[in-house]
């Protein structure tokens, strides 16, 4: 064959080879487009399983690094105040995030996203006008795809991909691929979360239940707080709780509950209506949420006490048209998620069944307090109808009887056993006094009244009722001053029980003979080496100048014993 011929030949086979060549690359574009197609129905199948919502943002970012080839990805979640609220990043180490620093504001090349939600692809960042640099300990990154994920045509947060691996730049395939999977990433976050506030609810729903058989069995108001702040700070995931009840005859909240970061700081605090963050929800009659409680603009009065602390949500416990009996404060660290509205509105309803537990645990007491009176008014009335005449009618005859004694010692006796009759009438009549609690005269304002009165109150704080005996001639014998200090000696030792010594029991004796003798003991933890004793010093001084004397001391059993004496004027 002669070279014209080969030469003729040789083009075919060119062509051919051409052709053959370009049908390969098309092969394997194909073949690579088929590829990531099936990688990217594996990743919208993937992160659709997912119901835990953490699990499911983890997922969507570690498969959007896989599907455009990039070594660093992160997803951004957008807050109520338009900044990111959380940040889940992938392919940054935990030192590299140790030198980074705390969650990104949402700033530079990320804010423009949340300002512009649109696909956002650069080829350096570094070119963009927001670009102002990263922080220190930052990898370098130059490429950059940003897509929207939304949520029912709101904007739940972003995608952010950068450094495409071989240093090359995203592509529109890319940005197509990723906004695939931004809308998948969508449907998963929102069934995610519907299932995240059915669980919510679902929790709700047991711990009401929990209150509701608490209130049938009979649990004390102390009882059902104290379960209300447990169960309310573990499903909201709170650091802090707090409840605060108002204080009777001011425009008061008492914080009567405090557990979790700086309790210390906010037991027995008594603060304001206005100008407190828990006052703003009895004010408003609803929920009131913050994302910094330590800047935030309703607290104007107390003490600073939320080292610490950043969002928080206050509820009143009940409704102003039935009465508020308190506000459910609950709050967590500096740097944990917002309390949303997924959160507070379950946590009203159940604050709804803790205003419920309250009112029907002060019903309870009135009750009790009413049959308690109409006890004492029975007890009165055999008393004086029966033990009173019975002495009455002794004594007579004893008199009678004395004239038909010849030995002088045996009338002598006699005599004296009818004085100790009358002394034990006299004794009965002021008893009977004291019992009549709803009379007008001296027993309705008489010590013992006031002794029982301030042992009701102090039951509140304590979360039990202490023991009470009284003995002699209360009503009668104590003149006002001395039974006017008598009484805040009481409650005074009773308000240091309740706030100091965690005592199981209290027992309360006032005893009126030549003396006033109050004491008061307890089961508690006893008085410290080194604690504050101005309190004390005051109660030295009220029987001192009575002409009377102090005591105070650890029992040897444990707790404390309080002693308080004064005398009395003969009759």
């Amino acid at each position: 064959m002669d070279s014209a011929s080969e030469s003729s030949a040789a083009v075919p086979r060119l062509r051919l080879d051409e052709l053959l060549d370009e049908l390969q690359t098309r092969l394997d574009a194909a073949r690579g487009t088929r590829d990531r197609v099936h990688s990217l129905l594996e990743a919208v199948l993937a992160v659709g399983r997912d119901l835990e919502l953490a699990q499911a943002l983890r997922h969507i970012v570690e498969a959007a690094v896989t599907l455009v080839d990039a070594e660093y990805g992160a997803l951004g979640v957008i807050g109520d105040d338009r900044r990111l609220s959380q940040f889940i990043p992938v392919g940054v180490t935990d030192e590299q995030t140790a030198l980074i620093g705390g969650l990104p504001a949402g700033h530079g090349v990320l804010g423009e996203l949340i300002r512009h939600p649109q696909p956002l692809r650069l080829a350096r960042i570094s070119d963009h006008p927001a670009s102002y640099g990263f922080p220190t300990g930052h990898p370098p990154m130059r490429s950059f795809l940003g897509v929207p994920i939304r949520i029912r045509d709101k904007v739940f947060g972003n995608l952010y991909l950068t450094e495409k691996h071989g240093g090359g730049e995203f592509d529109a395939e890319d940005e197509s691929v990723l906004a695939t999977l931004a809308v998948a990433a969508g449907v998963a976050i929102d069934n995610a979360r519907l299932y995240a506030q059915a669980k919510l609810r679902e929790h709700w729903l047991e711990a009401s239940a929990e209150v509701t058989n608490g209130l049938l069995s009979g649990r004390t108001e102390q009882e059902m707080l104290d379960l209300l702040v447990t169960r309310a700070s573990h499903i909201a995931g709170a650091d802090l709780a707090v409840v605060a009840v108002p204080l009777p005859g001011t425009d008061d909240l008492e914080v009567r509950m405090a557990c979790g970061l700086g309790e210390q700081r906010h037991r027995d605090l008594v603060l304001p209506i206005e100008g407190s963050f828990v006052g703003a929800a009895v004010l408003t009659g609803g929920p009131v949420t913050t994302t910094d409680v330590q800047k935030d603009p309703r607290i104007t009065v107390g003490p600073p006490r939320w080292e610490g602390i950043g969002p928080a949500v206050a509820v009143p416990i009940g409704t102003p048209e039935h009465g508020v009996h308190g506000v459910l404060m609950l709050a967590r660290a500096i740097g944990a998620p917002l309390f949303d509205e997924d959160e507070s509105g379950p946590l009203l309803g159940f604050a709804g069944h803790a205003a419920v537990a309250m009112e029907l645990a002060e019903r309870r007491r009135d009750s009790e307090r009413l049959a308690l009176l109409q006890e004492r008014d029975r007890i009165a009335r055999d008393l004086h109808d029966l033990a009173i005449q019975r002495l009455f009618a002794t004594g007579i005859t004893l008199q009678g009887a004395t004239r038909f004694i010849d030995h002088p010692e045996a009338t002598d006796r006699v005599l004296r056993a009818i004085d100790d009759l009358d002394d034990t009438a006299r004794t009965i009549r002021a008893t009977i006094f004291g019992l009549r609690l709803r009379e007008s005269g001296p027993a309705a304002t008489g010590l013992r009244t006031r002794v029982i009165e301030s042992v009701e109150r102090a039951s509140r704080a304590l979360g039990f009722t202490p023991s009470v005996r009284l003995t002699g001639l209360l009503d009668t014998a104590v003149v006002v001053d001395v039974a006017d200090a008598a009484v805040a000696v009481l409650e005074e030792a009773l308000s240091n029980a309740a706030r100091h010594a965690k005592a199981s029991t209290v027992q309360v004796s006032l005893a009126a003979g030549t003396e006033l003798v109050l004491t008061v003991t307890d089961d508690g933890v006893g008085l410290p080496e080194h604690g504050r004793r101005s309190g004390l010093a005051n109660l030295a001084n009220r029987a001192a100048s009575l002409g009377g004397t102090f005591a105070i001391g650890n029992r040897p059993e444990g707790g404390t014993a309080l002693e308080w004496r004064v005398p009395l004027p003969h009759p």
